[in-house]
């Protein structure tokens, strides 16, 4: 053999060594096997079913239901409000000719129900006579809430009002900031404890008042917007703001989803997603239905984002950290 070529074979042998013994030490990762379910699968069971009336596909009202003692109370847009326990109709009552449009709220022994008009009705929650009526300045599109005898309302124009249940007597309101521009739809009040409500507003703030005086407690912006028109800046907050513990959970149009401490008022984490429907948390994981049409589940103490999977009607949600949670119906 020419000696000029012995060198370089012996390299080539060399090499062609170490590739298999390093070949021999590297392990396929294979990913851990799903848990099996234990129990058995289960799922939901229909009472009773009835038809109501609901408005148009393209309107973005959200014409809720409410119970109150095992008593469900519907809406008509068309003007009426009926109660029903079980299949049986309790009573039916026709509030307004002009329509209904902000959903139901029942609770402290009342129903109360608004139209596009700014009327607002509070009606006996045993036989749906009404109790009193109050003229506010703009459109109710989303529910009140009652408590701590007052009713809190927010109209269209950004005026939050607060009513004597057992009145109706408005007892005092609250003038949140103007904005140029705003989506079609409103965020309901939502109680933090029996003296102080949050009210979400269009230009991305949350505002906590007092039920019994109205006196702001905190204010706190929970997103922010960075388009360049003035339609690429809406960020409205349309979904109502979910309370878990200490934590405050938000979603805006075109904004972020957001955490935030209420003992200390400071921003938890806070990452980009369009949405207008209320987040939701459980086993300390805040989902999110955005505007393109995804579900987002997120870590709600670090923001994290987690994998999600329908199988069989089985949610599986998986995290960088291992761990894994099953969800059915049941």
């Amino acid at each position: 053999m020419n000696q000029k070529f012995k060198l370089p074979l012996a390299i080539a042998i060399a090499s062609a060594v170490l590739v298999g013994c390093s070949s021999n030490k590297v392990k396929e990762a294979k990913p851990n096997p799903l848990p099996k379910l234990t129990e058995s699968k289960k799922t939901l069971v229909p009472v009773f079913s009835r038809s109501v009336s609901s408005t148009d596909k393209a309107d973005p009202l959200r014409l809720q239901l409410d119970a109150s003692e095992g008593v469900v109370f519907t809406l008509d847009p068309k003007g009426e409000v009926a109660a029903y326990r079980g299949k049986e109709r309790i009573w039916e009552k026709k509030v307004s000719k002009l329509g209904l449009s902000s959903g139901v709220e029942a609770a402290e022994g009342i129903v109360v129900v608004g139209n596009s008009k700014g009327q607002l009705f509070a009606l006996d929650q045993a036989t749906g006579e009404q109790k009193w009526t109050a003229q506010l300045s703009g459109a109710l599109l989303s529910p009140s809430l009652v408590q701590s005898g007052r009713v809190i309302t927010i109209a269209n124009d950004g005026t939050v009002f607060a009513h004597d249940a057992a009145s109706g007597q408005q007892v005092w309101a609250y003038k949140l900031p103007n904005v140029q521009f705003s989506l079609r739809g409103q965020a309901s009040p939502v109680s933090l404890d029996p003296r102080t409500v949050l009210i979400a507003s269009a230009n991305a703030y949350v505002y906590a008042i007092d039920t019994i005086s109205g006196i702001p407690r905190f204010q706190r912006r929970v997103a922010v917007s960075e388009g360049r028109s003035d339609i690429q800046r809406l960020i409205d907050i349309d979904g109502d703001p979910t309370v878990a513990g200490q934590f405050m959970v938000t979603t805006s149009f075109q904004g972020q989803v957001t955490v935030t401490d209420l003992a200390s008022q400071r921003v938890v984490w806070s990452e980009d997603s369009s949405s207008t429907k209320r987040p939701e948390v459980y086993d300390n994981k805040v989902f999110v239905s955005s505007t393109d049409g995804k579900l987002i589940g997120r870590s709600k103490t670090s923001g994290e984002v987690n994998t999600l999977r329908v199988i069989e009607n089985q949610l599986y949600v998986s995290t960088r950290k291992g761990d894994l949670s099953i969800w059915q119906n049941r």
